[in-house]
């Protein structure tokens, strides 16, 4: 790993379910810029209490009746997903637990950490989705207008040519 790679980061967003494609791209970028790829997960079922200086947030549940857990803690099953889908790159990777409203949570950790670029996967396509989109809009879409960084959507889904887009069904 380049002296230097520890001083550059990209940033991508985490989450439950997320297809590799999107790991595995982020990886390839962190190699190609010589960076650290920082992973951060947004729960955006806590609140932040605390502010840390490397990033990562203390947050307590919204839910009060919910069983308390270590708020900075990764979980570990997402590590392990992590780790496996970037095993072919040769790349640094570091994880950050956060809180909140997700582009807001990503954009203020990009801010702290002065990362390169954040990466996001698209959404999938479906009413399930769509409905969530319409509620809370698109992370991507409020990265880009809300952040003076480049913001990378990664594909997780890709409609063939001549197809409908999920949401012209």
């Amino acid at each position: 790993m380049a002296e230097n790679q520890a001083a550059r980061r990209i940033l991508v967003g985490v989450t439950y379910g997320q297809p590799d494609v999107v790991l595995r791209h982020a990886a390839r970028f962190a190699r190609t810029f010589q960076a650290a790829l920082v992973c951060a997960h947004v729960d955006p079922g806590r609140y932040v209490v605390e502010e840390l200086p490397d990033g990562s947030v203390a947050s307590l549940p919204l839910d009060p009746d919910l069983p308390e857990l270590k708020d900075t803690d990764f979980d570990q099953g997402l590590v392990a997903q992590v780790r496996a889908a970037v095993a072919d790159e040769s790349v640094e990777l570091s994880f950050r637990e956060l809180a909140g409203d997700v582009a807001y949570a990503l954009t203020r950790l990009a801010d702290i950490l002065d990362v390169e670029m954040i990466i996001v996967g698209s959404r999938r396509g479906g009413v399930r989705a769509g409905l969530k989109q319409f509620l809370t809009g698109s992370v991507a879409a409020h990265l880009a207008h809300r952040q003076p960084r480049p913001v990378v959507v990664i594909p997780v889904a890709p409609v063939a040519e001549g197809k409908p887009l999920p949401w012209e069904e």
